[in-house]
């Protein structure tokens, strides 16, 4: 019952995920095919005038004609051979499916008229870029780009939409992750991360990194001005404080008692 219906979407031209396309009629063709997606392999011209072919993956045979019968195997529900234009088609790839493909076609006598072989290589497409840039010292930039999975993905930048130059990178080059902008540049910065099976991109714009030495300098004489400010109002306090501590406790007490003495030998002496 899968099989049916795996054959129904197949006809259909029902598949997931990415599609590519390999021509395997030159002998040792390099095909590669999408993780999840679909490959069509294209093995000949047409079936109808070859007596007899076989298909082999990794010596183990996936498909024998005239009768365009395709043998019980791990691709015998994801697979479909069309005889009229040659084609071979394997549904929802997975990492077992990369190998080597082997067609070998017979004339009428049964003997071997023609042997080619493909190798098959599966990756995971490329899918979404992140771009994240930040300022270094003396007002450059670094910019790192990166993708959300993605087997042996190749990286190039651009820059207002041209190939970013020796002039304008500091460090790295086109073909890396991480590269650092020399001082003066800026507009809008483009990553593109592709392999085999897809290619996605994206930009932004950046400006020139701010010169903060004249404000780190501004702090810095803010906080010496702070400090200094602080140390002299700590001493004025001090020494208010000494001051108030040297001054008699009650001097109006001192003053009442000497008068009242002189007040009292007065009397004393005109009694006598």
């Amino acid at each position: 019952m899968e099989a049916v219906v795996g054959l129904l979407l197949m006809l259909l031209g029902v598949s997931h995920g990415v599609e590519t396309y390999c021509d395997g009629r030159q002998d040792g063709a390099q095909c590669y095919g999408a993780l999840g997606g679909t490959v069509v392999l294209q093995l000949m011209d047409s079936a109808s005038e070859i007596t007899k072919y076989t298909l082999t993956f990794n010596k183990i045979r996936i498909l024998s004609g005239r009768m365009n019968n395709i043998s019980e195997s791990l691709i015998a529900n994801r697979s479909f051979f069309t005889p009229s234009n040659g084609t071979f088609r394997i549904n929802n790839l997975s990492r077992n499916d990369g190998g080597e493909y082997t067609l070998e076609t017979f004339d009428s006598r049964g003997q071997r008229s023609e042997q080619r072989t493909l190798q098959l290589f599966i990756q995971a497409p490329v899918s979404a870029i992140q771009l994240v840039s930040e300022c270094l010292s003396q007002r450059m930039m670094r910019v790192s780009c990166s993708s959300e999975g993605g087997d042996s993905p190749q990286y190039s930048w651009t820059l207002d939409g041209h190939t970013l130059t020796d002039a304008e990178l500091l460090c790295g080059n086109h073909e890396t992750n991480n590269i650092i902008l020399k001082q003066h540049v800026s507009g809008r910065v483009g990553c593109s991360v592709r392999n085999n099976i897809s290619r996605v991109s994206k930009q932004e714009t950046i400006s020139t990194c701010k010169d903060h030495s004249l404000l780190i300098c501004g702090l810095q004489f803010a906080v010496a001005v702070l400090a200094v400010i602080g140390i002299v109002v700590f001493f004025h306090l001090k020494k208010k404080k000494n001051m108030r501590a040297e001054v008699p406790a009650s001097p109006r007490a001192v003053e009442y008692s000497e008068n009242s003495f002189s007040v009292v030998e007065m009397r004393s002496t005109s009694d006598q």
